[in-house]
Parts: C-alpha cells; structure tokens; sequence
C-alpha cells in the first residue's frame, strides 16, 4: 500500500512538473529578457552610485512621487517607523 502511494506521489509530481513546462515554455523568454533588463538598471544604478554619476532613473521616477506619497505612511508603520523617517516631510 505505502509503495503505491508513494509511486502515484512520484508520477503526480512528474505530470505537475510537466504540466507546469507545458504553459510555461511559451513565456520562458519574455521572462529572462524581463530579468535581464532589471539586472541591467540595477547595475546601472549601482554603479552610477559608486561612480559619482547623478542617478539618470531619478527622473523617470518622479512621475511616480504622487503615487508613493499616498502609501507613504502605510510603508513607514509596517517598517516599525513611528513617525515619518524624512525631516522634511510630515505625513503623520
């Protein structure tokens, strides 16, 4: 009986493992090319950083500033934060 169990463990492992490379095959590249792109802006801003070099994502994040600003508070608590960690900006 344990050995039954066991074998029909394995094979539905084995057909999950197939099934998942089945519907993934199709976006395995999208994905690396997705990964690849964030290796690429991380070591960009990494090494800008390191170099002195004024963080050319800044700009792009700016739009994005409203956005933060409204889940501000709700980030800092959850960081154990009792008040804002910017002097100069006061959300609570």
């Amino acid at each position: 009986m344990k050995k039954t169990l066991s074998r029909l463990k394995y094979l539905y492992q084995k057909a999950s493992q197939a099934g998942a490379e089945y519907y993934n095959a199709p976006y395995r590249a999208a994905i690396a090319r997705a990964r690849r792109d964030e290796d690429d802006l991380f070591m960009l801003l990494v090494f800008s950083e390191m170099m002195g070099i004024p963080n050319p994502a800044g700009w792009y994040c700016m739009e994005l500033q409203p956005l933060m600003l409204e889940r501000f508070h709700d980030w800092h608590t959850r960081m154990g934060m009792e008040r804002s960690p910017l002097d100069n900006f006061r959300c609570c």
